[in-house]
């Protein structure tokens, strides 16, 4: 069965139809054209069979042309008579013999005389030879005389009937599907970010109803959105604040023991909270826009390089694509960054096919276990085993996380294998 809605309804419309129309030509064909058929072919025999009767009875010249003219005028019969002479060999027999058979099968009973049959030569015409002792008797009959030659009418109806209805029932039914198909692009549209304003509930009762529940769910879960930027943007200002009161009070501390490390505390506790409030905010109510990958990938590389990493890149595709750019920017710069802390050499490639755009990031650093790379991505979770052998690497364990989320709310995901550097192959693929 097809997957799409579209064409299973259209399974369901058609086949019905194509089921019921071969049985009624089986029908057809089998009773009421072989009937026919049939009798018409007996009424011809019996004709021939009386004008044979006629000239075997009436063997004078005269009479035989009298009986000829009667059989043209009164019964649509040519005849000719040949002088006597072996009948040609049997003809080629068509694919559909009915006609052959039942004329054959007619003559054979009821005039019982050698004969030969030729319903295939001429389009119109059907011609008989019957052998009689002194003379051999031609026939011509037209073709619609010995079969029913309506057949073509009752398929051409049947079938013209059959392709009006079915443009009708795909033109209803495309106009039935095409409400589902705007919700699910809404749908869709929403889970990747992206706005969908022109969207209104259409179609059947069904449909709408479905359509007005997605309606009020994209409501709640914005006003939801819009909730939590409003509270976090309060506690960033107010935490902010204090925090910014510690390094002012440390600052008229100068010189006093232990005000290193309290500044160096308080710079931690900063960066944890811009980290929190990142992950905890997101940016799932930002509009899509065009962003410049190469441009990207230049700051990436140039941040590489700055550190004194060796980095080869790789590129094919477009060069614009479409995506949340804040958000794209902060989920990509959060994997480099996890890269370039654990390597010294890393590979950047891109490639765009299909709407989707895939970009990998290889590098030869410790790496991590195969068990462990689900729980990376898990909020707060920090790898001390693998990737955080250096205790200079401070971080909060929501850069991962913060990728993952952002990848997602794209409608694409992050995927963690091994690297033919040596290290992790990270994969991240969005649509674009």
């Amino acid at each position: 069965m097809p997957k799409s809605l579209y064409a299973r309804a259209l399974i369901i419309i058609i086949a019905p139809i194509v089921i019921l129309q071969s049985v009624l030509v089986f029908v057809f064909m089998e009773r009421h054209w072989n009937t026919v058929t049939r009798r018409l072919s007996a009424a011809v025999t019996n004709d021939i069979a009386y004008v044979i009767d006629l000239l075997e009875v009436y063997p004078r010249e005269d009479d035989q042309r009298r009986i000829l003219r009667v059989a043209r005028e009164n019964l649509q019969l040519n005849i000719a008579l040949l002088p006597s002479s072996p009948l040609p060999p049997p003809a080629p027999k068509p694919f559909f013999t009915l006609l052959d058979q039942t004329l054959s099968n007619e003559i054979s009973i009821k005039i019982g005389k050698p004969f030969w049959v030729d319903t295939v030569g001429r389009s119109k015409l059907v011609e008989i030879r019957i052998q009689l002792d002194d003379k051999v008797v031609q026939f011509f009959a037209r073709r619609s005389q010995t079969y029913a030659s309506n057949s073509h009418i009752f398929l051409f109806w049947m079938v013209g009937t059959a392709m009006v209805l079915l443009v009708i029932a795909i033109l209803f039914m495309r106009n039935q599907i095409r409400p589902i198909q705007r919700l699910a692009n809404a749908a869709e549209d929403f889970g990747k970010g992206r706005d969908h304003p022109n969207f209104k509930p259409s179609g059947a009762t069904e449909v709408r109803r479905a359509s007005h529940a997605f309606l009020k769910m994209r409501g709640r879960i914005q006003r939801q959105i819009e909730q939590r930027t409003t509270m976090l943007a309060g506690v960033s200002h107010d935490l902010r604040t204090i925090l910014t009161r510690f390094k002012l009070q440390l600052a008229l501390m100068e010189g006093q023991t232990g005000i290193k490390e309290m500044q160096q505390d308080v710079d931690d506790m900063q960066t944890m909270l811009e980290g929190y409030l990142a992950f905890a905010r997101g940016d799932s109510d930002e509009p899509s826009a065009d962003i410049n990958l190469s441009a990207l990938f230049d700051d990436l590389v140039r941040h590489a390089n700055m550190q004194g990493k060796k980095v080869i890149r790789h590129f094919m595709g477009e060069i614009i694509i479409q995506v949340r750019p804040v958000a794209f920017r902060r989920g990509l710069e959060n994997l480099w960054t996890n890269a370039i802390q654990y390597a010294n050499m890393l590979e950047l490639s891109a490639r765009q096919q299909n709407g989707w755009i895939t970009i990998i990031i290889d590098d030869d650093g410790p790496g991590i276990p195969e068990e462990e790379r689900e729980n990376v991505f898990r909020p707060f979770f920090r790898l001390d085993e693998a990737r955080n052998l250096n205790s200079d690497h401070k971080g909060t364990g929501l850069g991962l996380a913060i990728a993952l989320d952002i990848a997602r709310t794209h409608g694409g995901d992050i995927k963690l294998n091994d690297s033919p550097l040596g290290g992790l192959r990270v994969i991240l693929r969005v649509p674009a």
